[in-house]
């Protein structure tokens, strides 16, 4: 049985940061690119960061790039998501996601290319 687990989610002040983490379980994710996303109240989800299954190639959404930094250790199925200079509008569910890939570089961006999905970790920034 497929699981993704995130953890650190909390309440963090305008300016600061906090790291959410996503332990996989169930298989081998060494060929899954993987990836953040979040949804805030009233909103649709949205795509945050991704990352390659080789690890090498990343891409941000516009509203994050420069700020959010996205990890994974392929060994310990893990993926990481440091967020930094936090602001109100990043308020929302965050959800860690895999997706098989045949590409080794390729970092998915879009919902439909995700087959496994995390419960989600609640971020809230206040101002």
């Amino acid at each position: 049985q497929v699981q993704l687990v995130e953890s650190g989610g909390g309440l963090v002040q305008a300016g600061g940061s906090l790291r959410l983490s996503c332990a996989a379980s169930g298989r081998t994710f060494s060929s899954y690119a993987m990836g953040w996303f979040r949804q805030a109240p009233g909103k649709e989800r949205e795509f945050v960061a991704a990352i390659s299954w080789s690890g090498a190639n990343t891409y941000y959404a516009d509203s994050v790039k420069g700020r959010f930094t996205i990890s994974r250790v392929a060994a310990k199925n893990t993926l990481d998501l440091q967020m930094n200079s936090l602001k109100p509008e990043d308020t929302a569910v965050y959800y860690c996601a895999a997706g098989y890939s045949r590409y080794y570089n390729y970092a998915a961006t879009r919902e439909y290319e995700y087959d496994y999905w995390g419960q989600g970790t609640q971020v809230t920034v206040s101002s």
